[in-house]
């Protein structure tokens, strides 16, 4: 399996993951949602947003990121929040 085979993983999302060492979707799940999109946003792209966050977390867990479970969105809105620049 592709990182594009992933739930809201297109091409772009997918280089960025690349550029931060990570090739498959194993790789994505055992770094964590949170641990990729820092990565990304310090290595790749300074702009890296909520929305980002949110689909690296459905990827990781197969679901398209409007399927995340209220309570897991709002863990990731609070993550972002706290490590806003």
């Amino acid at each position: 399996m592709e990182l594009v085979d992933l739930p809201n993983i297109g091409p772009v999302l997918a280089d960025n993951l690349k550029q931060i060492g990570i090739e498959t979707p194993e790789a994505l799940r055992r770094m964590g949602p949170e641990a990729a999109w820092l990565a990304i946003r310090d290595r790749v792209d300074p702009g890296a947003c909520l929305h980002q966050l949110q689909a690296l977390a459905g990827a990781a867990a197969g679901v398209p990121k409007k399927e995340l479970p209220p309570v897991r969105k709002a863990e990731l809105k609070a993550f972002f929040d706290a490590h806003k620049r």
